[in-house]
């Protein structure tokens, strides 16, 4: 997240022509940092990016990985974007990799003290005057864009690095946040100073989406058994045609931003809120890019498709390692980054690490297994239509007599099943909504955190399907994670359905 910039960028509110406007991409991941700890998925989710802009018909992108990533090269690429863009055309730049913070180049500019910067591989913060022109910082960034202003040219930063925060959670994984420097360097180029002065009101056609709040980290997250970017992965899911709810072949910044908070929920399990800018959109139908070969664009938004789960690659096993038993839990050997139980200690982690059960022995094991390859299901599900939720107060993870409410607004939908999914691997039925009642908000207020600890998974599905015989199962006190898995693939898988997950981790209390 680029608190600089952030401050400084406004988006239009202007729609322009999917048909006419023509879209660039520039699209750059680093992995490999010679002075600095490296990364394991940013690569990996910006030529993900990179496959998804191609798909929704970008005419042009440029690429940079690793050892290309260079700032000459990447600036001389976004200027001939902006000379060769005409008004109404979009420029979209994504960035996977390291960010940083130095004390402000400009007196009073940042009301931190701070300005952020991208950090490529090539800058060493030992030798950081002779390196300083291998970083961005974000004044820079601010005048770069003011240039693609300037010819009425829409910009999309996509941003997922991170520049400041911390954690309460476990977490194993690596965070996109290199050390700050903490003396004053030169300002690496003139821009550096001249974007200082480029303010809020000075643009229009720019929209931000950072992968989290100023007061969180970014982490790298395990989505499908490989270390990823959230951001990175839902926003190449959206370009895919996956936020594309209405299939007009546009990218709202509603569709967006809905679909991003959502799916970045999901995958990180809670642990990032992504950022626009500005918070809030102008107008409903404010669009940030066009989608014009999205395979999910249908001439008819009612005949959009729905894959089933195996489609998006989910093969209903689980990567698990075990210590201190023999036991071979069924439907385990997953690929990938994996799950592990601690059987002498009854520990058993995700695979970022989370503490996600305790007291867990080979009589429960099974079940804990059951739960998380349904909740891969319904991340599958998520992924294609996710809904919302929200806990409050919001927190990483919530201690022993901590108490909550959790929330999850009207649908649209006809039926709604609530359940939660237990960190011992039980599922309990929370509501159900059926066709004939009035679709309404679900509460449930004054929760309590008691033992045992780990992660519980609140579920929310809604659907026009019917869904008499999943609650009558839920409602039962035998049903268990495998029969709801069969019951939801066999009546919902592929259907149009919104899935909204809300994690709760816990804890004893500190």
């Amino acid at each position: 997240m680029l608190r600089g910039l952030l401050l400084a960028l406004l988006v239009s509110a202007a729609p322009f022509s999917a048909v006419s406007a023509r879209t660039f991409a520039l699209v750059v991941g680093a992995d490999v940092y010679p002075y600095e700890v490296s990364l394991d998925g940013a690569v990996k989710d910006a030529r993900d990016v990179e496959s998804a802009l191609q798909r929704a018909g970008v005419d042009r992108i440029a690429t940079f990985f690793d050892a290309a990533v260079r700032k000459d090269d990447i600036r001389a690429a976004w200027t001939g974007f902006v000379d060769d863009a005409q008004s109404g055309d979009t420029i979209v730049f994504t960035y996977a990799g390291h960010g940083a913070q130095m004390p402000e180049l400009v007196a009073g500019d940042e009301a931190d003290g701070l300005d952020e910067f991208l950090q490529l591989p090539g800058f060493d913060r030992e030798r950081a005057e002779e390196t300083d022109n291998e970083i961005i910082v974000d004044n820079e960034l601010n005048a770069w864009f003011s240039e693609a202003e300037a010819k009425g040219v829409h910009v999309l930063f996509v941003s997922d690095s991170c520049h400041s925060g911390g954690m309460s959670r476990s977490f194993s994984g690596k965070t996109r946040l290199a050390h700050a420097v903490t003396v004053k360097l030169p300002a690496p180029s003139p821009e550096a100073v001249s974007g200082a002065s480029i303010k809020e009101a000075d643009f229009r056609q720019v929209t931000v989406l950072a992968a989290s709040l100023e007061s969180q980290p970014s982490p790298e997250v395990i989505i499908n058994g490989e270390a990823r970017g959230a951001l990175s992965w839902s926003f190449a899911r959206s370009v895919e045609g996956a936020a594309d709810r209405n299939g007009d072949g546009t990218l709202s910044r509603v569709e967006l931003e809905d679909y991003v908070f959502a799916n970045v929920k999901h995958q990180s399990e809670a642990l990032q809120v992504p950022n626009f800018v500005p918070q809030l959109p102008r107008s409903d139908d404010e669009v940030v890019m066009p989608l014009t070969r999205s395979v999910a664009i249908a001439a008819n938004p009612a005949e959009k498709t729905h894959k089933s789960v195996r489609e998006t690659g989910w093969d209903g096993k689980l990567a698990l390692t075990v210590s201190g038993s023999d036991l071979v839990p069924a439907n385990t050997g997953g690929s990938g980054v994996p799950y592990r139980w601690d059987a002498a200690g009854g520990i058993f982690y995700t695979p970022n690490g989370d503490v996600a059960g305790e007291h867990i022995d080979a009589g429960m094991i099974q079940g804990v297994v059951d739960k998380f390859i349904l909740l891969g299901f319904l991340k599958a599900m998520a992924s294609q239509n996710p809904g919302v939720v929200s806990l409050t107060p919001d927190k990483d993870i919530y201690a022993a007599g901590d108490r909550m409410s959790f929330d999850a607004p009207a649908s649209g939908y006809k039926n709604m099943v609530v359940f939660n999914l237990a960190n011992t691997g039980q599922v309990q039925l929370l509501d159900m909504q059926a066709e004939g009642t009035a679709s309404q908000e679900f509460k449930l207020t004054d929760l309590q955190v008691v033992e045992p600890f780990g992660a519980d998974h609140l579920i929310v599905i809604s659907t026009n399907e019917p869904v008499d015989a999943i609650g009558a199962a839920l409602a039962s006190k035998n049903v268990d994670a495998a029969a709801v898995l069969q019951l939801l693939s066999t009546r919902l898988d592929g259907t149009d359905t919104s899935v909204a997950i809300q994690p709760l981790y816990t804890r004893e209390k500190l």
